[in-house]
C-alpha cells in the first residue's frame, strides 16, 4: 500500500544522502524512480540534488505554480515510477502537499519527501506543516548540537557572526549561514525573550 512519508530534521543531518541512498536502492532492483526539488534552491545547480558527501543526482524541480498530482501522473504516463522523491520539501505549499497525497491514494504511488521542520524563528514552513498534518509515516533525521544532544532547531549566522532574529523565512545557505542547535542552545542564541514574533 502505498503512503506518503515525511522524513524531517534541521540543517545538515543528511536529509539529501538519505534520499539519494533510498532512490538507488529502488533503481539497483530494477525499479524506476522520480526525483523533484525545489526550483529555488539552486545550491548544487538547478534541477540537481546534490548532498555535502558528494552524491547526487539529475532531478525535476516544482515552484509554487507545479501541480504536483499532475507531475507525478505526466511520469506515470511516460512510463513506470515505482516511487516519488521530494527534497526541499518545506517550499512546497499546502496545495502541493495535498496534490502529492492525490496522488498517494489515487495513483498508488508511493511519495517520499525530505525537508526541514521549523525555519530559524523556531516556526513550522507551510510545507512541513501541512505533511505533519497528511504523512501516513514521519521519520526523524537525527543529527547533533555542538553539544552533543540531538539537534532540533537552527540558526541563521548573521555577517558578524552572531544569530539573527528576523528576515524572510526562505534564504537558500549552508554551513556559512545556518548552524543547527538543541533547543537550549538555540534559545541562548536567540535570547530569552521568547517567542519571537
Amino acid at each position: 500500500m502505498a503512503k506518503l512519508y515525511f522524513h524531517y530534521s534541521t540543517m545538515n543531518a543528511g536529509k539529501s544522502t538519505l534520499l539519494l541512498q533510498a532512490s538507488y536502492n529502488y533503481i539497483e532492483r530494477g525499479m524506476q524512480t522520480l526525483l523533484v526539488t525545489a526550483q529555488l534552491d539552486g545550491r548544487a545547480g538547478t534541477g540537481r540534488i546534490a548532498s555535502r558527501i558528494g552524491i547526487a543526482a539529475e532531478a525535476a524541480t516544482f515552484d509554487e505554480t507545479t501541480d504536483m498530482f499532475e507531475l507525478v501522473k505526466n511520469r506515470r504516463e511516460s512510463g513506470p515510477c515505482d516511487c516519488v522523491f521530494v527534497d526541499e520539501a518545506q517550499f512546497l505549499s499546502e496545495p502541493q502537499v495535498w496534490q502529492l497525497a492525490r496522488a498517494v491514494d489515487d495513483l498508488g504511488v508511493p511519495v517520499m519527501c525530505y525537508g526541514l521542520r521549523v525555519d530559524f524563528r523556531g516556526h513550522l514552513f507551510p510545507g512541513s506543516a501541512a505533511l505533519l498534518a497528511l504523512a501516513d509515516e514521519m521519520r526523524e533525521v537525527r543529527t547533533i548540537c555542538h553539544c552533543g544532544k540531538k539537534a532540533t532547531m537552527v540558526v541563521r549566522m548573521g555577517a558578524d557572526g552572531r544569530a539573527l532574529r528576523d528576515g524572510a523565512q526562505v534564504q537558500i545557505g549552508g554551513n556559512e549561514t545556518y548552524v543547527a542547535l538543541c533547543r537550549r542552545h538555540w534559545r541562548a542564541a536567540m535570547g530569552e525573550d521568547l517567542p519571537l514574533q
